[in-house]
């Protein structure tokens, strides 16, 4: 690692606000030697309570993550916010500003805001996320919220970084509730109708709770099958953000299900799936990259195309042609 980074490494160890976000930058970014800084933020993680909020655009997460961030930087304990934005269709940064927020004011360094671009895959972002989840840990935050922009297969795999996943659902889902992919629903710990104040939040509720009383049980993580006593069936929960109705109701929850997760050792078992996930992430990441150079050493993608177009080869020989240099090295 060069000199520049152990320094940068050193200050955001030190408790430096700068350098964790010009670390979060490097991250998202994908700048050179940002995988070395991560690899030593590393060892200094696994401290933090990570929890995740996702749910449909309009369901008032933005406001609910505020209010639970206030709260706990109330009770005495630091924050850092990782909110996934939409990107820009022009410069792949995020929508709502590539921004760092310190909740309260200025001089105020106990929520750490930082929104990072979902770079045109909306949510896609997950292995970023990851690392991004690690610097705010290695820096000492106790709590991490991470926030999606929606709903979908990406925002699922962004909020598996945390150990308690909460789903938001506006009142007027109505039978948009019945819609929930089975993905949400199996990874929520807790439901929460935000905006109860207004009409159809009775019948989300209600709707919400027939859908986790027929849901099933919970998947068991790849670690997790010697976990005993963990038995937790999803919470739902009304709030009214804005004016702060519930949100000390959600967070006991979430402080409920952490200590659960703590108390049966499913948190380590989660975060031993995490770890394999992620290290199947990277070798896919490294292994498309490789393939992706063999092919430019073969021609291009074009010519490989054009080959196949012509009947002078087909996808499977150009496959094993590709792969078959690196099948050698990993055989060596």
């Amino acid at each position: 690692m060069s000199a520049k980074h152990v320094d940068l490494l050193d200050e955001l160890l030190a408790g430096k606000h700068r350098a964790l976000a010009r670390v979060i930058t490097k991250i998202e970014n994908r700048d050179p030697g940002y995988r070395d800084l991560v690899s030593e933020l590393h060892g200094h993680t696994g401290s933090a309570d990570v929890i995740g909020v996702t749910g449909s655009p309009g369901a008032g997460k933005s406001t609910l993550v505020d209010k639970v961030a206030n709260y706990y930087r109330n009770r005495g304990e630091t924050v850092g916010v990782i909110a996934i934005d939409p990107s820009s269709p022009f410069t792949g940064g995020a929508v709502l500003g590539d921004r760092i927020r310190m909740a309260s004011n200025v001089g105020d360094m106990d929520v750490f805001f930082r929104s990072m671009s979902a770079r045109g895959s909306l949510g896609g972002l997950s292995t970023a996320t990851t690392d991004a989840v690690k610097a705010l840990d290695a820096f000492g935050k106790d709590k991490i919220i991470v926030e999606t922009v929606g709903a979908g297969q990406n925002e699922i795999d962004i909020v598996k970084t945390a150990d308690t996943v909460a789903v938001l659902v506006p009142p007027e889902s109505g039978d948009n509730v019945q819609m929930l992919k089975a993905g949400i629903l199996e990874i929520a710990d807790v439901f929460v109708v935000n905006k109860a104040d207004l009409p159809g939040a009775d019948r989300a509720v209600s709707d919400l709770k027939e859908m986790v009383h027929m849901r099933g049980d919970e998947p068991t993580p790849e670690f997790g099958a010697d976990v005993e006593g963990y038995d937790w069936t999803p919470e739902v929960i009304e709030t009214v953000a804005k004016e702060g109705e519930g949100v000390e109701e959600f967070i006991d929850l979430l402080d409920e299900h952490h200590e659960l997760l703590e108390e049966t050792g499913m948190l380590d078992a989660k975060a031993r799936t995490r770890y394999a996930e992620e290290i199947r992430a990277l070798l896919r990441e490294d292994a498309n990259r490789l393939v992706t150079e063999e092919i430019e050493s073969h021609g291009g993608m074009a010519e490989l195309v054009e080959a196949v177009y012509e009947r002078e080869t087909d996808p499977y020989s150009v496959a094993a042609d590709v792969i078959a240099p690196i099948e050698d090295c990993v055989h060596d």
